[in-house]
């Protein structure tokens, strides 16, 4: 598979820890409905907070389409019970403490750091949407997103 996965692509498998209590979630474990995969760059950071606030907060309109939300980022699973208390974050948080899952994703920038991305995977594991941002400063809207899953039913 190419470094850079784009839309029509498989998604890249992957198990990884998350809140809560290090529970272990997996892309196979999301087939047969849609999934959205935020990829940010750290807990507690003032975009990120704000961008995990709002899709937490409209977490009910991602449910409605039948997906599920995941947000990855290379912190450790306490560091992410940590942000998710502090911040009535109620999507899981998922530890990508060797960022291979970004790296599989193309999210790596050439500093390492994660590029604030987001993808779109439909029932069958096929990436349906995707934007990966080149400088981070903005996210991706929930009505965007929803407009997203809603064209990989």
């Amino acid at each position: 598979m190419a470094n850079r996965p784009g839309v029509g692509d498989p998604a890249p498998g992957f198990v990884l820890p998350g809140t809560p209590g290090g529970r272990l979630y997996s892309l196979d474990g999301e087939r047969g409905h849609p999934a959205v995969l935020v990829f940010y760059p750290a807990d507690n950071t003032p975009v990120c907070t704000l961008q995990l606030r709002h899709y937490s907060a409209d977490l009910d309109q991602f449910a409605g389409l039948g997906a599920s939300i995941l947000a990855l980022s290379p912190q450790d699973v306490a560091s992410h019970e940590r942000f998710a208390a502090g911040n009535d974050l109620t999507i899981p948080l998922l530890a990508d403490l060797d960022k291979a899952v970004g790296r599989a994703y193309g999210i790596v920038g050439p500093l390492g750091y994660y590029k604030r991305s987001v993808f779109v995977v439909d029932a069958e594991g096929t990436i349906r949407y995707l934007h990966r941002s080149t400088q981070g400063l903005t996210y991706r809207r929930t009505d965007e997103l929803v407009a997203a899953v809603r064209t990989a039913l």
